[in-house]
């Protein structure tokens, strides 16, 4: 990394609110109802998979000609969203096509039929680039012959089996292949034995990243397309399986696109059985999205967002780039800031951890903002902890028990403390602020810091951590912790899955990462920083 490029993550800049009149495009994303193969694990030879195959690449064909109705200039699908899902390394065999290397191959399958063999799927997607006029982004199935004396990493039935993105430019032509790195419990596929950061330019947005689904959680691919290459456009398929209260999909697709500064174009499948839904156009400042567990549907979203590839913003100056610094926070609005505090009157920096891991003692500074009648409840007063399985990690938690106040809680050596002011009593529901620190290891592995403000599914300390959509508690809050990586994702959840984003989020003096967020219009469901410190995912 250049050292410009270490200063710029190191530093702590709030990013400005939307320019005035950037230069701007018209993106779409398409949640689909996959038409499903009902038996998977059994075999199909090539026809009856392209029969198959062709259903979704009907309904990808109106939707294609909507979108560009509409303006569309991109047009991005979710993963599996043509062959579907749980098929086995056999039975996905008719569905594979070979996809070449664009970096290599200049090749328009919509042109050039002849040219590559079994090629269908790309023929088809080429075409519908290139009759609506726009970039089209699409999941498939893809494979490789490989030679086991020469390759070491070659499987032994001679063939690479791929989860392949494909990126076609309005002409029709290949313009980006991308092999997924990180699989989810994918048995029909091969991790690709080299990790690729994928790229591909448009000529009215610049320059994109393209992942994943599961690539998002870890720093290769997402974060380095980001980190090492200043990608601030994101194209991302997924087939997301939603988990609340800390991983829905259109949670953490806004939680990323706020943190990492970046426009993310995710399209999700529709699977209700499943828990799959929700896509979105997300910037770093707003989304158009759409979670849905009972529609029948699937669902075109199509925006107008600004570009944020700092080569075609303002000329590409260096002011231009300051202006858009990932993991290192956001100000909603115009800041305004007194000495005393923030543009919401939270108090700074007062109400950390001491030397020895005890509350600091400055008693006005531990009450809300304002209120004279505040009292910090001595030592033997404070809540008790308790642990509760949440998404399958051990969280230490301290409940709410009262209308406004303070709170601490440690797991290892993180810390999360909490200032918070509620609008009902705390018998109608109670919420929890909890800290994990450690290895997850259930559905994937991967090393978590996570501070969290969760509403608990009914009165009982278990059910904190338990799934809900809804809350009837407006919350008030500054939630912060002592993490030990810069890489955080603020996240605010309302009833009904209304998304929010902080007032602020950032680091403060202490080092401690924060978020505010005042006057909420929707009841708090969950607050989370979540953090992954990947260097310890091998640990």
């Amino acid at each position: 990394m250049s050292p410009l490029r270490l200063v710029l993550w190191l530093s702590v800049f709030a990013l400005p609110s939307a320019p005035t009149e950037p230069p701007s495009y018209v993106a779409a994303v398409y949640e689909h109802l996959v038409v499903l193969n009902p038996n998977p694990r059994v075999a199909l030879g090539r026809r009856a998979a392209l029969e198959h195959m062709q259903k979704n690449l009907d309904v990808f064909e109106e939707q294609a000609a909507l979108a560009a109705q509409q303006g569309a200039q991109i047009l991005v699908f979710p993963e599996d969203a043509i062959q579907g899902f749980n098929f086995t390394r056999a039975s996905i065999a008719g569905y594979l096509e070979a996809v070449p290397d664009p970096t290599e191959v200049t090749w328009n399958p919509c042109s050039e039929r002849a040219r590559f063999p079994d090629t269908e799927v790309l023929q088809r997607l080429s075409c519908m680039a290139q009759k609506n006029s726009l970039y089209l982004v699409a999941n498939m199935a893809g494979i490789q012959a490989c030679n086991s004396t020469t390759d070491a990493h070659c499987p032994p039935d001679g063939r690479y089996q791929f989860n392949t993105n494909v990126v076609f430019t309005s002409a029709g032509t290949l313009a980006a292949r991308y092999r997924k790195q990180n699989l989810y419990f994918e048995a029909a596929f091969d991790t690709p034995p080299r990790m690729e950061l994928v790229t591909f330019s448009t000529p009215f947005a610049g320059r994109f990243g393209v992942f994943t689904c599961f690539d998002i959680l870890f720093r290769e691919p997402a974060v380095a397309l980001v980190e090492e290459l200043g990608v601030r456009q994101l194209a991302y398929p997924t087939a997301w399986m939603n988990q609340l209260p800390l991983l829905a999909a259109v949670q953490f697709q806004r939680s990323f696109a706020h943190a990492a500064a970046v426009t993310v174009l995710a399209a999700n499948v529709r699977a209700a059985s499943l828990g799959m839904t929700g896509s979105g156009i997300f910037t770093p400042w707003q989304e158009v999205h759409q979670h849905d567990m009972v529609g029948e549907t699937g669902r075109l979203l199509v925006s107008r967002v600004p570009v944020l590839d700092p080569a075609m913003m303002a000329g590409g100056t260096e002011s231009t780039r300051l202006a858009w610094v990932p993991f290192s926070g956001h100000r909603r609005r115009e800041p305004g800031l007194g000495e005393a505090g923030d543009a919401h009157g939270w108090p700074r920096g007062a109400w950390h951890l001491d030397a020895g891991g005890k509350p600091r003692s400055v008693e006005t500074e531990h009450c809300w903002p304002g209120n004279e009648n505040c009292h910090v409840a001595p030592a033997h007063e404070k809540p008790v902890e308790f642990h509760s399985v949440m998404m399958y990690d051990n969280f230490t938690l301290v409940p709410l028990q009262d209308t406004e106040g303070n709170l601490t809680v440690c797991d290892g050596s993180l810390c999360c403390h909490l200032l918070f002011r509620r609008s009902t009593a705390p018998s109608t529901e109670l919420y929890a602020l909890g800290a994990f620190q450690g290895l997850h290891v259930v559905h994937g592995t991967y090393y978590l810091e996570v501070c969290a403000l969760v509403k608990c599914t009914s009165p009982d300390f278990a059910s904190c951590g338990g799934e809900t959509e809804h809350a009837q508690t407006q919350i008030d809050f500054r939630l912060e912790g002592n993490f030990s990586t810069r890489h955080v994702f603020p996240g605010i959840l309302g009833n009904g899955m209304v998304l929010d984003i902080p007032d602020e989020s950032g680091k403060d003096s202490d080092g401690w990462v924060y978020m505010s967020r005042s006057g909420m219009t929707a009841e708090l469901v969950t607050a989370t920083l979540y953090s992954r410190v990947y260097e310890k995912d091998n640990s």
